[in-house]
């Protein structure tokens, strides 16, 4: 029979497994999987707090309904039925601009009254479609700083992207890449000249595969509902772990991944217990894959480490209703690096899932560090606090003190796909050929996201399978 080690217990070795048991089931292959967690709980990042009535995510909190990867596994383990999507609320996002918060335009009758971009910002973007903004040359693996900048202008870069960037990577747009970050829009830029030009083409598309009876997705990408559980979105994580049973074994530390005269690979434990396998799926971060892949191959070793990550301190704030004025009807907002502020942006989390906090309370998640402030992840508990208050006075309004404080630090949160990051993976493949087995899967390579990691576990699955 043969034997697989997965190594890493997060959603993507805990996916992998599942997924891979599943289809050696189906097609009549038996397997001996063994998945190792150095932590004594399976989920890694996926940690949802509940204390004294609020639910605090340690890490990501959903997952977008427009891709099936994630829907498709909550099928098949059977918690589908205990879905629960946010609201309406998390449709309207934030820029904090100016002193103020601004809703981020809709359509082009809303961006026109919008005063987030100024309107030489707006006659700017307007160029875009036109013969005057040139496409980057072939082959060109640009930032996504200069594809703002070339593509939409400096306003737009510093309002709209740098922001994106970093509430979804904690990233800084001048270092990360656009083909590896957000390859649909380089993509589009390819094969219709421009963005503007893109959305309008596939609104075309669109409206006559409606009439087909057929939908496509929009020119900016995968829209959809984010999307968790009642209990947080730790039920995925512990729904996965229960149904693998016996095949998680918990706190083993695995130290070195090696092969000997036969072939087969020996995967060591800081106890100095042995695994034999013939496969070995890495489901780790990269720099925790480099140290365990050493003295098997320091080559791979010294690629993997060429991928950075950005440290993130998470910090949730409850409140009664009654201290905070406004409206929180939104997703949260963002803030551009250029405003100057101590936090990337905060998350109105009871407004998207109102169970989040007791009736009349209302739970904040604020992010602080991020690539562009790597020594935020250092400071101290009152320091963070009084920091967090001070932006939250200032894009909320709110001067008093939370009644509820919770801090969270990762001091390797996100991995970067900084420019480079494509060649590196084709790096990666060339010197895996030489190692047949041994999978690398994960967030550090092709998307960060829930979904991302759901959908490299399946190919890891397959390949494995194959």
């Amino acid at each position: 029979m043969k034997k697989i080690i997965i190594i890493g217990g997060g959603i993507s070795g805990l996916a992998t497994a599942w997924l891979l048991r599943s289809k050696a089931l189906s097609a009549g292959k038996e397997l001996e999987i063994t998945l190792l967690e150095k932590e004594d709980r399976a989920g890694g990042k996926i940690r949802s707090i509940k204390t004294e009535g609020y639910t605090c995510e340690w890490g990501p909190n959903g997952f977008l309904d427009s891709k099936p990867q994630t829907l498709d596994l909550c099928r098949a383990i059977g918690v589908e039925g205990n879905l629960h999507r946010s609201n309406d609320n998390a449709r309207k996002r934030f820029i904090y601009s100016g002193g103020e918060l601004h809703q981020l335009p809709d359509g082009a009758p809303t961006f026109l009254t919008s005063r987030l971009i100024s309107w030489p910002g707006k006659l700017r973007l307007a160029l875009e479609p036109t013969p005057f903004i040139t496409s980057a040359p072939a082959g060109v693996d640009e930032t996504l700083a200069d594809f703002g900048r070339r593509r939409l202008g400096g306003e737009a870069l510093d309002k709209l992207i740098a922001p994106m960037v970093s509430g979804i990577f904690a990233g800084d747009p001048e270092t990360m890449s656009l083909e590896s970050c957000f390859p649909r829009i380089a993509e589009l830029e390819r094969e219709y000249g421009g963005l503007i030009r893109a959305m309008i083409m596939l609104g075309k598309k669109k409206k006559k595969d409606i009439a087909d009876g057929k939908v496509v997705s929009s020119a900016a990408g995968p829209g959809g509902v984010l999307t968790s559980f009642r209990e947080g979105i730790q039920y995925l994580s512990d729904a996965l772990a229960a149904s693998l049973g016996g095949i998680v074994k918990t706190g083993v530390t695995v130290t070195a991944v090696q092969r000997d005269e036969g072939e087969r690979y020996q995967v060591k434990d800081s106890d100095g217990t042995r695994y034999e396998a013939d496969q070995v799926i890495m489901a780790s971060p990269a720099f925790a894959a480099a140290e365990m892949l050493t003295s098997l191959d320091d080559s791979i070793s010294a690629v993997l480490r060429q991928i950075p990550y950005a440290s993130m301190t998470v910090v949730c704030f409850g409140y009664r209703r009654e201290q905070i004025k406004r409206s929180l009807d939104g997703f949260g907002y963002l803030i551009p690096k250029k405003e100057g502020r101590n936090t990337l942006g905060t998350l109105w989390d009871s407004s998207m899932f109102e169970n989040r906090a007791a009736e009349n309370n209302v739970l904040l998640r604020s992010m602080m560090g991020g690539a562009c402030f790597p020594q935020y992840v250092t400071l101290s508990d009152d320091e963070v606090v009084a920091r967090v208050r001070q932006d939250l006075k200032m894009t909320m309004g709110i001067d008093s003190a939370p009644e509820f404080v919770r801090i969270f630090r990762h001091p390797q949160a996100i991995p970067q796909y900084i420019v480079g990051h494509g060649a590196r993976l084709q790096k990666l493949a060339e010197l895996l050929r030489a190692h047949p087995g041994l999978i690398l899967t994960g967030n550090s390579y092709r998307g960060i996201g829930l979904n991302d990691c759901v959908a490299a576990a399946e190919r890891a699955a397959d390949e494995a399978l194959q």
